[in-house]
């Protein structure tokens, strides 16, 4: 008799089917994952994390921060944010991991008491949540917590983090401005203070009649928020504004912000600079302040040749502002609907922009 082999094949998986990980995949991106192999129980793998960061002391509760205009020599300047640290820590002020701890110990200290996640966890949690807009049932299995744990811990935090990043300054003084300036930008724009640009994130629609035509925004066909936002020529955020209705109009927003209403923002001879749309020069000439805009048409069918090559200047500088959007917008939350209430949208878009301030800057370094 003869014995016959036969081969099993495996049969191909269809192309709707999506793949997955191996049940003992572990990111190897974050210090906790000291090895390949996934812990069986929460308290192995809350064990492993504290054992990994043992040479890493430092976590995002460990110390408070100062920020202050004033730059003494022993405090240390990232982002042109000081930074003045209540423990002695050997920082290298261009590393691109280090971030300012901000959050202080009042993060162990929240209403919110929960048996099954430490803060860390939750914070992670948070930042996952504004990151990846991952819904509140996926958190709950991924953190192994009930859906109403995830909803609680959102709401705490986004609350608790808008309170902590609301007391930074992040307003630079004039000569701070001037110290960071790129090369390029103060050759032909050294009074530039700040950049204006305004942006919209979509909400859901409300039921009421009066708040859905309030919110009803024509340029995005579709209800939002409109906030303004500000950089410094080196690309810093340093202005975020309430969060208003879609329907307001740049210039009301900039009647009602801090930059109008508070005489100590600007100096003589400073300037601005906006797109063309924030027609605003007026209410800054009073206090001799210039707004730089691109110039309009209106109704000649060509511009000078200076005045060309003055507004592409403009565009090339105003970039930054766009750019500074951008990577905002890679907090994919900003992209799906916010929540109806105003009030939680707005600190929801004003954590994702201070956000921003913790990573190298946009603009590469320049030679003083």
């Amino acid at each position: 008799m003869f014995s016959m082999l036969v081969i099993a094949r495996r049969k191909p998986r269809p192309k709707w089917e999506r793949k997955r990980l191996k049940p003992e995949a572990v990111p190897s991106v974050f210090p906790f994952a000291c090895k390949n192999e996934l812990p069986s129980t929460r308290e192995q793998r809350y064990s492993k994390r504290v054992k990994c960061d043992t040479d890493q002391s430092e976590n995002v509760f460990s110390s408070e921060c100062v920020v202050n205009e004033n730059v003494p020599s022993s405090e240390c300047v990232v982002n042109e944010v000081v930074v003045e640290s209540t423990q002695e820590v050997s920082v290298d002020c261009d590393s691109e991991c280090y971030r300012p701890k901000i959050l202080g110990p009042a993060a162990h200290d929240l209403n919110l008491k929960s048996n099954f996640l430490s803060p860390q966890d939750q914070l992670f949690l948070v930042m996952m949540k504004l990151r990846q807009a991952k819904e509140d049932i996926e958190l709950s299995y991924l953190f192994q917590v009930s859906e109403s744990t995830v909803s609680n811990i959102i709401g705490t935090w986004i609350n608790f983090m808008y309170y902590q990043l609301k007391e930074l300054n992040i307003w630079p003084s004039r000569s701070v401005i001037d110290e960071y300036m790129p090369d390029d930008f103060f050759a032909n724009f050294n009074k530039t203070r700040v950049i204006l640009d305004a942006t919209e994130v979509p909400i859901n629609k409300p039921q009421n009649v009066n708040a859905q035509s309030a919110s009803f925004s024509n340029y995005k066909n579709k209800n939002t928020l409109k906030v303004m936002i500000g950089c410094t020529p080196r690309g810093t955020v340093s202005y975020i504004s309430d969060a208003y209705c879609g329907a307001t109009s740049d210039r009301q927003i900039i009647e009602r912000s801090d930059l109008l209403l508070e005489k100590d923002k600007f100096q003589d001879h400073d300037s601005i600079m906006a797109d063309r749309g924030i027609m605003v020069q007026d209410l800054f000439a009073s206090r001799n302040i210039q707004v730089n805009t691109p110039t309009m048409i209106k109704g000649k069918s060509q511009l000078e040749a200076q005045v060309v090559v003055k507004d592409r200047r403009i565009a090339s500088k105003r970039i930054h502002v766009e750019r500074i959007i951008g990577l905002a917008k890679t907090f994919k939350i900003l992209k799906k609907e916010l929540p109806g209430k105003a009030i939680l949208g707005s600190r929801i878009i004003f954590i994702c922009f201070s956000e921003l301030n913790f990573r190298p800057c946009i603009v590469e370094k320049y030679s003083l």
